[in-house]
């Protein structure tokens, strides 16, 4: 496929994600994935991918979050494959973008990955940056409220040990989603240009949590 054609399904591609994310939770809506878009974009040049790959892959990871879709993981991967067999796209390329879509989402800290790629950890390593830093703050406590969570409550400690369904399930309030997810992405991260952005993001998440905690008198 020629470039002209693939900037053309890239364009196609976009006002369909942005159709599909109308009055999305701000957390996850057109301006996450332009974001991750983006952010996925820079890597996959560092690294050599297959760009028109990760660029399908990154605009489409998050057209029907499980989170919003009663805990379904197969919508988004289904809705990937229907629309993009209905262009002119290599059943290969078709493959590998669902792939992605399909295990991009963090599932807890005991849950396995089962595909792996290239593409995959380019893309995946994007979405893990937009949850981590000054935005991955903001993005965390809009969606504690959306869910109309406690801020905080020191009464109930993280827990590190959750399965994936336990994961799924939890309510607990939003400072726990910072020792059970954010603080512990910059150890997932599958590319340098990733490992040294969350490192810097990592550390703001630290000066805000020792901020957090000073002023609520811990």
């Amino acid at each position: 496929m020629n470039h002209a054609k693939q900037k053309e399904i890239i364009e196609i591609t976009i006002n369909y994600v942005k159709m599909q994310l109308i009055g999305s939770e701000a957390g996850h809506d057109w301006w996450h994935v332009y974001r991750v878009w983006n952010t996925a974009k820079k890597i996959a040049t560092e690294e050599n991918a297959n760009m028109f790959v990760v660029e399908l892959a990154a605009l489409l990871h998050d057209i029907a979050d499980s989170k919003f879709n009663n805990g379904d993981e197969t919508i988004g991967p289904t809705k990937t494959s229907q629309f993009l067999k209905s262009l002119d796209i290599e059943e290969n390329t078709i493959s590998q973008v669902v792939n992605i879509v399909k295990h991009i989402s963090f599932k807890g800290g005991n849950e396995k990955q089962s595909y792996n790629s290239k593409e995959l950890d380019i893309v995946q390593d994007a979405d893990r940056l937009d949850a981590i830093g000054a935005i991955g703050i903001a993005r965390t406590f809009h969606y504690g409220g959306y869910k109309n969570r406690e801020i905080y409550n020191n009464e109930e400690a993280p827990n590190l040990q959750m399965t994936k369904e336990q994961y799924k399930d939890n309510t607990s309030h939003t400072i726990n989603h910072f020792y059970e997810k954010l603080l512990l992405l910059k150890d997932l991260m599958n590319t340098k240009i990733g490992i040294d952005i969350a490192v810097e993001r990592h550390r703001f998440l630290e000066l805000y949590l020792k901020e957090f905690h000073l002023e609520w008198g811990d």
